[in-house]
């Protein structure tokens, strides 16, 4: 892709089922629906989501703040394993919860303050097939870029990717069961609250 980074592995070790890891994180996480400011109005986020991460890893997106949960063991092995196949150290994950093919997620890029200058995002999803679509910021002779992000796979965006590119899942017509995907983070130490 032009100014940018994006990889994919389409299935990552997981030392468990999958299915396993989705139905546990399903139940076990304490999902909230936030209601967040999209260009000045107020809007429930079709999706459910939670944030988990060091202490003092606090995120700040669409006039929300979100104080990190305590890492769970099984959060700690995932993070783990996208560690070692990414080569990169995370802090903090937002895991995002999609739970039929009316749950999205709007155009976007990850370019927050406290993410650095050149974020790398690295993206875990299980369950339900969804389409991932990238779309350059600025370069409107790209053409968009489509993923199906499969049960289990792995997508990193790094370099320069947040600064020109946007990305997002779009509704879908067709009816689908449950994602859940974890998009693992690195908190700069300059906005790690003290």
């Amino acid at each position: 892709m032009p100014d940018g980074e994006v990889y994919y592995l389409s299935d990552l070790e997981l030392g468990s089922h999958r299915d396993a890891v989705l139905q546990q994180l399903i139940a076990d996480v304490p999902w909230r629906q936030e209601r967040i400011l999209v260009w000045g109005k107020v809007f429930s986020q079709p999706r459910l989501i939670a944030w988990y991460g060091d202490r003092g890893s606090y995120y700040t997106y669409s006039g929300i703040t979100l104080a990190p949960l305590p890492w769970t063991d099984l959060l700690l092995e995932m993070r783990r394993r996208v560690e070692t196949v990414t080569a990169a150290a995370f802090n903090s994950v937002l895991i995002n919860y999609y739970r039929d093919n009316r749950d999205s997620m709007g155009f976007h890029s990850d370019d927050e303050p406290e993410l650095g200058e050149r974020p790398v995002i690295a993206s875990l999803s299980l369950g339900e097939e969804r389409t991932f679509v990238l779309k350059h910021r600025l370069n409107k002779l790209a053409k968009p870029v489509r993923l199906r992000l499969a049960s289990g796979s792995l997508l990193l965006m790094s370099g320069e990717t947040q600064r020109y590119w946007k990305h997002g899942i779009a509704k879908e017509t067709r009816r689908s069961g449950p994602r859940v995907n974890l998009t693992f983070r690195r908190i700069a130490s300059h906005a790690l609250a003290r």
